[in-house]
């Protein structure tokens, strides 16, 4: 069988990669994240017009007058639309769809209401980003317990975590960044849903790179003879497969959950597909040969 030099066009991967994770660092500059309530703390009204909805400039005008700070103002299908406010008591909903029905010729029907407090926003975004950490830490001690029988081969066992984790956290901050550009063009917020999609993306990403890691620690007991680069290259090529038949078949299923699921999973879903095809990517054409720029480092 062919085998193809992935290592020998690792700087073209590299390019590619430092490319979208720079622009995702910009983009965070420029725009910053869309936080969603969970984070921020506020409320979030959905509401459906039975007959004509208003152009979205007229539903702002018509709220703002109640002093509710800076609404946001978000057009869900053709006769909804998703109100998002600072904190809004009892009384003040009420007066929030009060105002919505003057001038309106039909009903206008809420359909659902939340609210969290900026205290527990605030709580639960620090929580996040620590369980964020806590798993990092988590994988790349497992990932050097679990290679720790190849300390003294090329590279040592911290060799094969550290990469993972350069990997993980690649996948994070490209998946982070399309949803930073996302936000700022179609309003996508980041939310506990995101945050849940980002752990299983690390969950996703780190079984495919274990398996390319653990053909790299079989090559090495096998094969005496063959140099770091021949056994990478030739683990790589006999993993690539399983990988992206793995990947193709999960998007395939995600793609139709995207499609069909409903709009309160849709860009759940749509983070998953970002981050396992980050995921897979990364495994592939980061990771591993991260493992032989080790190797010639330690060396000198």
């Amino acid at each position: 069988m062919k085998l193809f030099n992935i290592l020998g066009t690792r700087r073209i991967w590299y390019v590619l990669s430092s490319t979208l994770v720079v622009g995702s660092i910009v983009a965070y500059g420029l725009y910053g994240f869309n936080l969603g309530i969970d984070f921020t703390g506020g409320s979030l009204l959905q509401v459906r017009y039975e007959q004509h909805r208003p152009e979205t400039s007229e539903i702002i005008d018509s709220i703002t007058s109640l002093d509710l700070g800076e609404p946001v103002v978000q057009p869900s299908d053709d006769d909804t639309v998703i109100i998002k406010t600072q904190f809004l008591d009892n009384g003040q909903r009420q007066q929030v769809l009060s105002v919505l029905e003057e001038g309106t010729e039909g009903a206008v029907v809420e359909e659902s209401f939340e609210s969290i407090g900026p205290t527990i926003g605030k709580e639960l975004r620090d929580k996040a980003w620590s369980a964020i950490v806590l798993v990092l830490v988590a994988i790349i001690l497992y990932v050097s317990w679990a290679f720790k029988g190849v300390s003294k081969g090329p590279v040592p066992s911290w060799a094969y975590g550290v990469s993972a984790i350069v990997a993980l956290i690649h996948d994070i901050v490209i998946t982070v960044g399309v949803y930073i550009v996302l936000g700022q063009y179609i309003g996508l917020e980041i939310n506990v849903m995101f945050i849940t999609a980002l752990l299983t993306i690390l969950g996703f990403s780190i079984n495919d790179t274990i398996v390319i890691f653990d053909r790299i620690r079989e090559g090495l007991r096998r094969s005496k003879q063959k140099s770091f680069e021949g056994v990478i290259n030739e683990s790589i090529n006999h993993s690539m497969m399983r990988s992206l038949n793995t990947s193709l078949t999960t998007l395939i299923v995600l793609g139709a959950l995207l499609l069909f699921g409903g709009e309160s999973i849709r860009y759940f879903i749509l983070a998953l597909m970002i981050g396992i095809t980050a995921g897979t990517y990364s495994s592939i054409f980061v990771a591993s040969p991260l493992l032989l720029m080790w190797q010639r480092f330690l060396k000198k």
